[in-house]
């Protein structure tokens, strides 16, 4: 089964925001704790509950909460298996600096971090006499996501938590905290109240180009002719200075524009370049000497990967069907001169018109 992630950002200040904060740090330290024994231990186990056998003892040892101890838990096999997908040393990787809080079980209602009728969520602090509450935070929660809150209520589904920190500070004397809470549900669930047409019933193919200020979009016929194209750009979202938050609303926007348009003018599948696989270390729970984030061209690739999950993610919204293709040859080739040279388009254009093309091959 696969999930997706719901992303609220809040805002609580005084005692709430210190208890907030103090249990993102025990979390932390919990994880720094673990992450150390991990790497220095003979022989890991190879499951998940042998995992939290082994090492859920010294997480609680500092964060005295079973969920958070097995959150921790699952944080660090998560980086630890990551590091194995990349054939990275996973001694040689460091924590990198985020403050967050997360419980690991998928559960209705979800113990630590529960949702409530009014989209209240009910979530477990910890302060740092190992003291604990139960604080109320009301984040700002979509119009368009609201009846997806409401059936997950109505229908008891299964999910889970984590609390993020973004920022944090003094105002009129307060303390401020600024987060995300993240809700995980499953994809299926996420589909059924959230599709907004019904399956395309065109015939067309449709290929996509992400780069890092436009989406690209060509759609071809049955027989490889090029039928249309357009460009869907959000320059000001990568602006230097640009806010992350008001930058993924405005490429989400750009999707959903995308792909809309696809719809009305029949696509029936799209196609978009295979990203390289970045498992959790593209969220930036790690880093490495070997991917450092100050380097262009691995922050354009975590970039456009996370363009493309997100385009994946969305597509079946519109009642499209979204697949992977090599993209090998689609932006350097002589094929790709050709296509250039033929229909008078840009590179840009001319590499979505390739992966629809190999798409249509490959069906």
């Amino acid at each position: 089964m696969t999930y997706i992630t719901l992303v609220f950002p809040f805002n609580v200040c005084c005692d709430v925001a210190k208890r907030f904060l103090s249990t993102a740090w025990l979390f932390k330290i919990a994880t720094h704790r673990l992450f150390n024994v991990v790497r220095h231990f003979p022989v890991l186990p190879a499951t998940d509950i042998g995992w939290k056998n082994t090492f859920r003892g010294i997480a609680y040892e500092i964060i005295p909460n079973r969920r958070y101890a097995d959150g921790v838990v699952t944080l660090v096999r998560s980086i630890y298996e990551s590091c194995r997908q990349l054939r990275i040393d996973f001694k040689s990787v460091e924590l990198s600096d985020w403050l967050m809080f997360q419980q690991s079980e998928l559960e209705y209602p979800a113990r630590n971090i529960t949702l409530r009728s009014g989209y209240e969520l009910h979530i477990t602090t910890v302060d740092y006499n190992k003291k604990t509450y139960r604080d109320v935070v009301k984040p700002t929660i979509p119009k368009s996501y609201k009846p997806l809150l409401d059936k997950m209520l109505e229908e008891r589904q299964k999910y889970t938590g984590r609390v993020v920190i973004k920022s944090y500070g003094i105002r009129k004397d307060n303390l401020w905290v600024r987060g995300e809470i993240h809700i995980t549900i499953s994809t299926d669930f996420y589909y059924k109240h959230m599709t907004r047409y019904r399956e395309s019933k065109g015939g067309l193919i449709g290929g996509i180009d992400v780069n890092v200020d436009r989406l690209n979009l060509a759609i071809i016929d049955e027989k490889g002719n090029l039928r249309d194209c357009k460009t869907f750009w959000f320059s000001e979202a990568v602006a230097r200075g640009f806010s992350k938050r008001s930058a993924r609303s405005i490429i989400g926007a750009k999707i959903h524009e995308m792909l809309s348009y696809a719809y009305h003018h029949n696509v029936k599948k799209l196609f978009l370049e295979s990203p390289e696989v970045l498992g959790k270390l593209k969220l930036l729970w790690v880093r490495n000497g070997d991917r450092k984030h100050e380097n262009y061209n691995y922050k354009k690739a975590v970039f456009r990967s996370s363009v493309i999950e997100m385009i994946m993610l969305k597509t079946p919204l519109y009642g499209i069907e979204a697949k992977y293709v090599d993209p090998k040859g689609t932006t350097n080739s002589e094929e790709h001169d050709e296509a250039m040279k033929i229909y008078g388009l840009d590179r840009h254009i001319a590499s979505a018109y390739l992966i629809a093309l190999r798409g249509l091959r490959n069906q």
